[in-house]
């Protein structure tokens, strides 16, 4: 067997498109664009790609995209002044603060400082509370833009058995969240949990999210399973991989998102979903 790819790059861009026709019939009728404050703390080689991209796919989307990119030595007080200001700034429509922050800073105080109606992250305690109530509003892009790269490719996870290798607040747990809203049966592996290839065997669909290369190893999945590597690991040599072999893995699974080119295209396209719906535009995609 092998297993055929979940292309996220292609799935997010024609999900960008989907969001730049709903923005540009916004603007047509007289409305302004959405608008998405992007803040960086420091100078993370890592963040700053990852904002860099970001503010691509704003212009690509059709969303004014403002840049508040602060020294390494910002204080909390700082940080959260200026959000003070962009909360209450009725131009802007949705707030991204780039994680992680630098050590001094804590991030569960920022992100939770941030409006929940510009949430954008999907981070804020009341808008993954919301999730888990079964009521979604902002949803946490990487969740949400897994579930929208399932459905794109017909993939229903109605009454599967999910299991899902990771519980941080960012990834795992909303994920998991995601997929009971969807009507799965969903195991979460973490540090804790022992007999961690006991559950993998079991999956119909795989999510890993450790940043940990090798944490699953290709023999324990599944015949035909979907396997969904949320994982970037940059390895010695500058390459960049998943937490799963790819190749191995591709020999036993029926579906399997690459990395790169899986989840993180659409975790930058869902935020840019995110940002449009914060301002009034529902944009309509799997």
């Amino acid at each position: 067997m092998t297993a055929k790819i979940l292309d996220g790059k292609l799935v997010s861009g024609k999900l960008i498109e989907r969001v730049r026709r709903a923005t540009d019939a916004q603007f047509e009728r007289g409305a302004r664009r959405p608008c998405l404050a992007v803040v960086l703390v420091g100078d993370d080689p890592a963040s700053a790609v990852y904002v860099r991209n970001k503010r691509r796919a704003c212009e690509r989307a059709g969303i004014e995209s403002r840049d508040y990119d602060l020294p390494h030595d910002t204080d909390d007080k700082a940080l959260l002044m200026l959000i003070d200001r962009l909360n209450t700034d009725d131009s802007v429509d949705g707030i991204l603060v780039q994680l992680p922050l630098p050590a001094h800073i804590e991030e569960s105080a920022v992100t939770n400082h941030i409006s929940q109606r510009k949430d954008v992250d999907g981070f804020h305690a009341a808008n993954v509370g919301s999730l888990a109530l079964r009521q979604p509003g902002l949803r946490p892009c990487t969740p949400r833009g897994v579930m929208s790269l399932l459905r794109y490719y017909g993939i229903d996870a109605k009454g599967m058995h999910v299991v899902v290798v990771g519980a941080s607040n960012i990834v795992g747990r909303p994920m998991s969240l995601e997929l009971l809203l969807e009507g799965s049966t969903v195991t979460i592996a973490h540090r804790f949990t022992r007999g961690l290839e006991d559950h993998v065997r079991r999956a119909e669909l795989l999510v890993v999210a450790v940043g940990k290369p090798g944490i699953v190893q290709s023999d324990w999945i599944r015949e035909a399973a979907i396997v969904v590597d949320i994982g970037i690991n940059r390895m010695s040599d500058g390459r960049l991989r998943g937490d799963v072999d790819f190749a191995s893995a591709c020999e036993r699974a029926e579906w399997i998102t690459p990395v790169p080119g899986g989840v993180g295209p659409m975790t930058v396209a869902t935020l840019m979903r995110n940002t449009a719906e914060a301002a009034g535009v529902f944009v309509d995609f799997p």
